[in-house]
């Protein structure tokens, strides 16, 4: 979706993911991931019990989540932006939202990862596999997941040049269509919020892929 908004001829990655994860992860990450696949994990009892309620209850998160988004008043308040071309609010409200994904997600994973580690040894196991990999993968997936206000930014730019120069050039044929003036911010309103939305998908993966062991351990 980003490679679309900004023209990127995107090729698939011809490394394999262990290649790929082997610039993501020091040696530092390596040691406490190979502790974590060789230790001995054993479940103490102490974490809550999962069943459908947290189950409902990440649902009810995400869909709360979806709805901020599509809430948000960068998307349902007027803005001088047509006129002024200043993406600050955009930039502000992106950036807020993010933030709010990631502390929902945040402590969903490590409520559900609790969870897992008293299921039996082998799930423990895995929840400290998964402890592990976000220690040593988020701050880098936040940093790449930092940029993206940026490449809207230069997306909202390039929309509104488009729509100036489409103005200036067109057509004064009297019974020639009339532009719409300002349509190219619904346009990127539209393209804000669809990279918020798989935004929020990515951030659930995790939560997901652990939901998924929850249920078949």
């Amino acid at each position: 979706m980003l490679a679309r908004l900004t023209d990127v001829d995107v090729a698939p990655s011809k490394q394999s993911l262990s290649d790929r994860l082997s610039h993501w992860l020091d040696w530092t990450h390596a040691v406490a991931l190979s502790t974590a696949l060789d230790g001995t994990h054993a479940p103490d009892g102490s974490a809550p019990h999962f069943g459908s309620a947290e189950e409902d209850e990440c649902a009810r998160t995400r869909s709360s989540l979806a709805l901020s988004i599509a809430g948000d008043r960068a998307f349902t308040e007027e803005t001088d932006a047509r006129e002024t071309g200043d993406y600050t609010l955009f930039r502000q409200r992106y950036l807020a939202l993010q933030r709010k994904m990631l502390a929902t997600t945040g402590h969903l994973r490590g409520r559900l990862r609790d969870m897992l580690a008293q299921k039996n040894a082998e799930m423990a196991q895995l929840a400290a596999v998964d402890a592990v990999m976000e220690r040593a993968l988020s701050p880098r997936e936040q940093m790449l997941l930092a940029t993206v206000p940026g490449v809207l930014g230069e997306h909202f730019e390039r929309l509104r040049e488009t729509e100036r120069k489409t103005l200036a050039d067109a057509p004064a044929e009297e019974n020639a269509p009339a532009a719409t003036p300002g349509a190219w911010l619904d346009v990127f309103r539209r393209d804000m919020q669809s990279v918020l939305l798989a935004e929020l998908d990515v951030r659930f993966q995790p939560v997901e892929g652990l939901l998924a062991a929850l249920r078949t351990s």
